[in-house]
């Protein structure tokens, strides 16, 4: 296709932009009175409210063309089919069918199954470790994908726990991180699960070693390898030589990408966490809002407004951040996730046909839980000199109710969206009796455009809604930027060069064709190896 940006419909899209750009939205309310109920969207009975965003319906019904021509259906169409859309590495898109039930592919079901009783018989008390005890405790050593999900998913289903299990997520190469963990842990009764599709992976594989060795030191015996560690892993070869038994590797396919890895066996330590029933409903959540994704129309569909919103605001309003605030102490992680989901999906700049881009591509996206980001960095959005698109997400009834404090969060949630979208004018100001000197300093400009979400509780359920809404918004952005949204080789040269790296760090070989800077950090810092 030719360049996006010289499209009738981007070419549209500017001319309306430098039009409505100026509008604030104030003005917007005000001139709409139905502006809420117009610019609001619910299935079932979750809530997207956009109506704080800068847009009105004839921006709606530009961007809407804009996904005609990028014709975001019929790409849903050939990944639903099994097309190679990952064409740079020759591989199907498939993480939905990891949700789909019953009409899931038969070798899907059959990991499930495994992972369902492998989950009764922890939790039953039938799986022991080596002396015979009960299983308390339960490691994930993964990282990036394989860690990142699962750990929002355990930590976001807090209020699901079993009682009689803790589950914990070891994913930096950094020793700190294990043996913080390890030093809390008793080996008779600890059970580690590896997740890593090739078993190569340097920063999960030198993790899973060391704990081995940890495990081995108090067994002594090396069988009891299997029965403290299981791996997520399509590597029969590489788990047998670590030692752990083929019926206790739990298998994905090639066509589950890593960010979308948490619906496969990746989730096998949310399954333990909150039990397999409860890692059941996340799926059926996840696979009604696919089934919402591929029927409704573009006017009624939620992830395709939160991308077309998304475009528009990184495109023809300059707002290259985005920030993520959930209002729920237990979606804290959930920025993290979407970091991965969003930045390595759509963080490019080539497009499908090999040419590089001429218009912005992913935002930075960062966040942190309400009410803890109003008291740091809230700030800068409310009177600083960028402008920041946000997602407000709320929940409708508490977790973990105590009387008094949900009413208030959610009143400072509401509060935020309100005071970003209006802010405060000067008269405003001295109408409240603010000094005059005082009153530059107590304006706030507002016209920062928000889309708020809300869940009616958080379960299982809505969890897995609100995750697959955000990963359909990645895949449309990836049609409407025309991306390849599901590789990633900027990872991959990261990777490459710290492979290179580390044995020049250890002072196993000398690297002459290093650039002069690395040359000189590796020379500094080998003097603290001794």
């Amino acid at each position: 296709m030719g360049r996006l940006t010289e499209t009738p419909a981007w070419q549209a899209l500017a001319r309306h932009a430098s039009n409505i750009a100026p509008r604030h939205l104030r003005e917007l309310f005000a001139d709409n009175p139905q502006r809420f109920e117009q610019l609001t969207l619910q299935h079932g009975r979750l809530l997207l409210d956009f109506s704080k965003q800068r847009v009105d319906a004839t921006t709606l019904q530009l961007l809407r063309e804009l996904a005609a021509t990028a014709d975001w259906q019929g790409w849903i169409a050939r990944m639903r089919d099994g097309e190679a859309i990952n064409h740079t590495e020759r591989r199907a898109v498939g993480h939905c069918r990891l949700r789909a039930g019953n009409d899931a592919p038969d070798e899907v079901r059959a990991v499930l199954q495994r992972m369902e009783d492998f989950c009764d018989r922890v939790h039953g008390g039938q799986w022991r470790g080596f002396s015979g005890e009960r299983i308390t405790d339960v490691v994930n050593l993964g990282i990036g994908g394989s860690d990142l999900g699962p750990r929002m998913a355990a930590q976001a289903l807090a209020a699901y726990r079993q009682p009689d299990l803790r589950v914990h997520f070891v994913a930096n190469l950094d020793s700190a991180d294990l043996a913080s963990e390890l030093v809390r842990l008793n080996p008779r009764t600890t059970l580690f699960i590896v997740a890593s599709k090739t078993f190569t992976t340097l920063e999960t594989l030198t993790n899973a070693r060391t704990a081995r060795d940890w495990l081995l030191h108090a067994a002594i015996d090396e069988s009891a390898v299997a029965r403290h560690f299981v791996a997520a892993s399509t590597n029969l070869e590489a788990t047998a030589a670590f030692g752990i038994a083929p019926e206790n590797v739990f298998p994905f396919a090639d066509w589950v990408g890593g960010r979308f890895s948490l619906w496969s066996s990746i989730g096998l330590p949310v399954a333990l966490a909150v039990g397999f029933r409860n890692f059941a409903q996340l799926l059926a959540g996840a696979h009604d809002l696919d089934e919402h994704f591929f029927s409704a129309p573009a006017e009624r569909n939620l992830p395709l407004t939160l991308a077309l919103l998304g475009l528009w605001n990184s495109n023809f309003l300059d707002a290259h951040s985005q920030g993520i605030f959930p209002y729920s102490h237990s979606l804290r992680l959930l920025p993290t996730h979407l970091q991965q989901l969003e930045m390595e999906s759509n963080g490019k700049r080539v497009d499908r046909d090999g040419q590089f881009v001429d218009y912005s591509t992913n935002p930075v996206l960062w966040g942190e839980p309400g009410t803890n980001g109003q008291h740091s960095f809230f700030q800068l959005l409310h009177q600083g000199s960028e402008l920041v698109a946000c997602d407000f997400i709320a929940l409708g009834r508490s977790d973990f109710p105590l009387p008094g404090h949900h009413s208030n969060l959610l009143a400072n949630c509401l509060a935020q969206s309100s005071a970003l979208a209006f802010g405060q004018t000067a008269e405003e100001a001295r109408a409240a009796g603010i000094d005059e000197a005082l009153v530059p300093y107590r304006t706030f400009p507002g016209n920062q455009p928000s889309t708020t979400i809300v869940l009616p509780e958080l379960s299982p359920f809505t969890l897995g809604q609100l995750i697959a809404l955000y990963e359909h918004k990645v895949f449309c952005l990836g049609v409407l930027w025309n991306l390849n949204s599901f590789d990633q080789w900027g990872v991959e040269l990261g990777k490459q060069l710290a492979s290179r790296l580390a044995p020049t760090l250890r002072g196993e070989r000398q690297d002459e064709e290093l650039d002069a800077s690395t040359r000189g950090l590796i020379a500094h810092l080998r003097q603290f190896r001794n």
